[in-house]
């Protein structure tokens, strides 16, 4: 096992500088262009070192410093633990991981969960798992990912209608959905049920560290896109 860590670890300082680019291009407000070139030089910039600044003039573009290349790393291994006996589910996993690397800090960023990056989420995985099921021939398994990425995105599309999400949460919990729905309705709960509990967590330990710093608890507000990503994580870890 450990040379296929060493391999995952590899892998996700490898993709870190791309992960990096992608974040930088993304992680920009509602209603703005997307940040094609470095605004300070105009230097277009596709990768991106661990500094997290533009090659040209140093300006910081997206994440911060040596914040993408942790979480990277450890998407990369966790991607290996979980591989799959189907190479395609594996494949599956991997361009979730890879594409919810760049979702987590852009949420985090900018709270916003961009079509452009939930699109192609979504389309992989669904392409992924439609070959599994050939190569398996197993139809019910499809049947099973599609119900469960249909009553996952109803739950989040309500939660978005009521206010309590935000639109691009919905198409993410369709792709999760599917991806979970691989490995049953129980890790699909599972992800969902992580998902609660670790936003939960979060917001508790925002609201204590703002009352120690005797500031206003209201207004706090937590981007849902990183705890869906993490839960379903943890479910897939766990199964």
């Amino acid at each position: 096992m450990v040379p296929v860590v060493v391999v995952a670890v590899l892998v996700g300082l490898l993709a870190a500088p791309v992960l990096r680019g992608r974040i930088a291009r993304f992680a920009v407000p509602e209603g703005e262009p997307w940040c094609d070139a470095c605004p300070a030089c105009g230097r277009r910039v596709r990768l991106l070192p661990p500094t997290g600044r533009c090659p040209g003039c140093r300006r910081r573009l997206g994440a911060g410093a040596w914040t993408v290349e942790p979480v990277a790393v450890a998407a990369a291994v966790a991607v290996a633990y979980a591989a799959d006996r189907l190479l395609v589910v594996t494949l599956a996993l991997a361009w979730a991981a890879a594409l919810g690397v760049v979702l987590g800090f852009v949420d985090a960023r900018v709270r916003r969960l961009p079509y452009r990056l939930t699109t192609p989420l979504l389309g992989g995985v669904a392409a992924l798992l439609v070959n599994a099921a050939l190569a398996e021939a197993d139809p019910s398994a499809l049947l099973r990912c599609l119900l469960v990425a249909l009553a996952v995105g109803a739950v989040l599309e309500l939660a978005v209608w009521l206010g309590a999400l935000g639109p691009g949460d919905s198409p993410l919990g369709l792709a999760l959905g599917a991806l979970l729905g691989w490995y049953g309705w129980s890790v699909a709960l599972g992800g969902l049920f992580a998902a609660v509990v670790l936003a939960g967590l979060w917001a508790t330990l925002r609201a204590a560290a703002a009352l120690a710093r005797r500031r206003p608890v209201r207004g706090l507000t937590l981007p849902a896109g990183p705890f869906l990503l993490l839960g379903a994580l943890t479910a897939v870890l766990a199964r």
